[in-house]
């Protein structure tokens, strides 16, 4: 498909998209960026890599690209609330429309629980089977009742280095102990931590943070981001991240959430 035509299939959804030529690049790498005129789409392609568009839904203000290369990657690309955002699809859906690639976003037991739902629900931010904000979804859970010693408050929901998502109270459980450091590019299970000291003996005196990778949350009250509308959960609910993460095409997106 031609640079015009990549283009003007963003203007479709009230977009404006740059496709520029990357020499350096394996894969093509799609960067949301701000100049005086607002927010637009950066599209740096290398030589050997084709862009199509294969569904524009102008009303609902998102569109699907996908890359080929040596693989086929695709992004869905839209407007969420307040930005204009992009998420790589897993590479396991081959999804050919918006919606496909949508569903293909959703962790699996929301996709189970949705079949209750009429389809003209199944994408709002909020219905009887869950409420969305930004890559979270948050699920009743009418059963879970903690005893109060274990709420946190204010607490931090974050994939990655993206500005964090706060939740007025929650509840982690199981998952894996790891160490971080903001001297450390990333975080370590305990056998690693133990032979990254000694490997570093002065590291010892780094400030390191004990959490958990991977456990069960629950949160409760209001959910904030500057990006997103605060949502209010009546009672607990359980918290599940899209699937972006699954897809291997997630690392060719440059921006943060």
């Amino acid at each position: 498909m031609e640079t015009t035509t990549v283009e003007e299939r963003f203007t479709r959804i009230g977009a404006r998209a740059r496709v520029l030529e990357a020499r350096r690049l394996v894969g093509l790498r799609v960067d949301v960026r701000t100049d005086d005129r607002g927010e637009f789409f950066d599209l740096w392609v290398p030589a050997d890599v084709g862009l199509e568009v294969l569904d524009v839904q102008p009303r609902d203000r998102h569109l699907l690209l996908m890359a080929r290369g040596e693989e086929k990657s695709r992004f869905l690309c839209g407007h969420d609330e307040r930005h204009w955002f992009a998420a790589a699809v897993p590479e396991r859906a081959p999804v050919t429309t918006v919606a496909q690639a949508k569903d293909a976003l959703k962790p699996g037991l929301v996709r189970a629980r949705q079949g209750r739902l009429a389809p003209r629900l199944r994408n709002r931010r909020r219905n009887p089977v869950f409420v969305r904000q930004g890559e979270w979804f948050f699920l009743p859970a009418p059963d879970f009742a903690p005893q109060d010693w274990v709420i946190l408050r204010r607490e931090r929901l974050a994939r990655g280095r993206g500005t964090p998502h706060v939740a007025e109270e929650a509840v982690r459980s199981g998952g894996e102990t790891v160490y971080i450091s903001y001297r450390h590019p990333s975080e370590l299970a305990p056998t690693e931590y133990e032979a990254f000291l000694r490997r570093h003996p002065d590291a010892r005196r780094w400030s390191w943070e004990v959490a958990r990778r991977d456990p069960e949350v629950h949160v409760r009250g209001r959910v904030t981001h500057p990006d997103h509308r605060t949502v209010v959960l009546r009672g607990w609910h359980l918290v599940l991240a899209n699937t972006e993460q699954e897809a291997r095409a997630a690392g060719s997106l440059a921006f943060i959430d």
